[in-house]
């Protein structure tokens, strides 16, 4: 019989490190207290059923918190290792399915502990603010509303559809049209109409 060549990493990691990881991230400044955020805090022993896991007090606020409060990791019945080895497999872009053979776990339960931890990440993730200039590529048109201009228009407002080859031939005279169409339709792609010679476009 073949044996598996899996390990159990998460019994090869350590629970004091592994919270030691936690505070040093969290509070690379020392322990704040997350509802008024004073420095004011003292230890209150540690967890009943992970003695690795500290408790605090803040004499601020008079208020109790542990290690994990606050963060996407507390209230779970899985270890701390685990989430940590479920982070790091994250970060090598392995498959949920992959993590959780590594890890020994459900697919489901390694499908709820990704999607919590990628609302953690994101939620520390500073907004983007553009700068400079932005670029539109292209735009849409609402596929129901194809070959109907007036209720694009009406979606649109005062410049809908109606007004769109208007814009987009003062566009051209602005940028320089070098279309050259040898059998051009009733109106060229560039919005000129037959009137404009297509040699003259820019």
């Amino acid at each position: 019989m073949a044996v598996s060549g899996l390990v159990n990493l998460s019994g090869l990691v350590d629970d004091a490190k592994c919270f030691a990881f936690v505070r040093q991230h969290r509070w690379p400044d020392g322990v704040r207290c997350p509802v008024c955020d004073s420095d004011a805090v003292i230890r209150d022993g540690c967890d009943d059923t992970q003695l690795c896991r500290q408790r605090y007090r803040c004499k601020a606020c008079a208020g109790r918190f542990d290690d994990l409060t606050g963060t996407v990791l507390a209230g779970h019945h899985q270890p701390l290792r685990v989430w940590v080895l479920c982070l790091y497999f994250m970060g090598l872009n392995l498959s949920n399915r992959q993590i959780a053979l590594e890890l020994g776990l459900d697919a489901s339960d390694t499908q709820a502990m990704t999607e919590q931890l990628r609302r953690g990440l994101v939620a520390k993730t500073p907004a983007v603010t553009l700068k400079g200039q932005v670029e539109i590529d292209e735009v849409y048109v609402v596929a129901g509303h194809k070959g109907q201009p007036d209720e694009v228009a009406k979606r649109g407002g005062s410049d809908g559809a109606a007004s769109w080859q208007a814009r987009r031939a003062a566009w051209c005279m602005d940028q320089g049209c070098r279309r050259i169409d040898p059998s051009p339709p009733a109106v060229r792609p560039c919005g000129h109409s037959l009137g404009v010679p297509a040699l003259a476009c820019g």
